[in-house]
């Protein structure tokens, strides 16, 4: 017996896809509804989640946690895309020397999200291009132990869904 539960939460944010041919390399927003799918083979049989693969609200507060607080309303890049960036670097820092530190943050943590950035902005910055296929593997990585950790080691995160229009999806999947 496989039991799955599914939570959804929706933001918003922009991105641009530097080397798409048409339309989706200029910077552009959507109404992102990302899916997250956890599974166990037993339910907890004991505590607040008795019953539970794992509770609804608490998948909820760390999707929140991971995806809707440091990505809502802001701006999603590539840490290579040079050209985008430079423009969100804090006035009176050097834009080349902020974007060096940004992409070494990015390499080593698997993304960065820099505050006081120009306007205020809120930016969250990835290893790779932000497509909704890379953004499914990105908030997987994230999500996935603490899901585990949440349920107390008996749910496994199993799928991310990211649709950035109503007509347009992709999941996330770990193969193995």
């Amino acid at each position: 017996m496989i039991f799955t539960v599914t939570r959804e939460i929706g933001i918003d944010a922009g991105h641009r896809i530097m080397t798409h041919g048409s339309k989706c390399r200029h910077l552009h927003g959507h109404r992102y509804q990302i899916e997250a799918t956890a599974e166990a083979r037993h339910l907890h049989d004991q505590g607040e989640q008795t019953g539970m693969v794992i509770d609804f609200s608490f998948l909820k507060d760390e999707m929140l946690a991971e995806i809707d607080a440091p990505c809502d309303h802001g701006f999603i890049a590539c840490c290579d895309d040079a050209e985008l960036l430079r423009l969100f670097a804090p006035a009176g820092t050097d834009p080349e020397i902020w974007l060096t530190v940004l992409r070494h943050e990015t390499r080593r943590e698997g993304f960065a999200s820099p505050g006081g950035c120009a306007l205020g902005t809120k930016l969250y910055v990835i290893p790779g291009q932000p497509t909704a296929e890379t953004l499914a593997r990105h908030w997987f990585e994230r999500l996935a132990p603490r899901v585990t950790a949440r349920s107390d080691g008996l749910a496994t995160l199993t799928a991310i869904t990211v649709r950035e229009t109503p007509n347009c999806r992709a999941e996330y999947r770990p193969g193995g």
